[in-house]
């Protein structure tokens, strides 16, 4: 799984705090052939805006819900092309677990294969404030999602190594 230093995790974290009491969306990316991330990128959720377009097929809002803009997948798709690929995609959720939800999933998997070839962090956001954090990696033998926990803790570790984190968890 993905390294996670603390201040990448400080800049998504702000952008949940941020978009509340809508969920946030956004890319984190790091060097081709590297695990350890270090940009987050922010992207616009345009769930509101699809909602109020057609309610009958997006009938969620941006509180229980993202979607991702042309300009936005555009950048996804040409980055997997690039020296500095998205490495995974984050979002939040509101009142809600960081778990990868049935809609998550529907999202990131069509076929049996992932869509695009990263990780998901889910960050739950409860009352304006992150509560916990869950990277979520595809296992392609079993057809499921691998969960790590990401401490949200100040008093951590320097970085956040979802990997280690698993590891610890067993």
């Amino acid at each position: 799984m993905l390294t996670l230093p603390r201040a990448v995790l400080a800049q998504v974290l702000a952008h949940a705090r941020e978009a509340y009491p809508e969920e946030c969306v956004g890319f984190l990316l790091a060097p081709r052939d590297s695990a350890v991330v270090d940009e987050a990128r922010r992207c616009e959720n345009v769930q509101n805006a699809l909602h109020a377009e057609d309610p009958a097929t997006y009938p969620r809002t941006a509180r229980t819900a993202y979607n991702l803009g042309p300009r936005d997948l555009f950048f996804l798709d040409k980055s997997q092309r690039g020296a500095r690929p998205v490495v995974s995609i984050y979002h939040s959720h509101i009142e809600a677990g960081a778990y990868f939800s049935a809609e998550d999933r529907r999202f990131a998997v069509q076929d049996g294969e992932l869509v695009y070839p990263v990780e998901y962090l889910v960050v739950s956001m409860f009352d304006g404030a992150p509560r916990d954090a869950n990277l979520f990696r595809w296992d392609r033998t079993r057809g499921e999602f691998d969960e790590a926990a990401v401490p949200l803790d100040a008093d951590a570790d320097a970085d956040t190594d979802a990997d280690a984190n698993d590891k610890e968890q067993r």
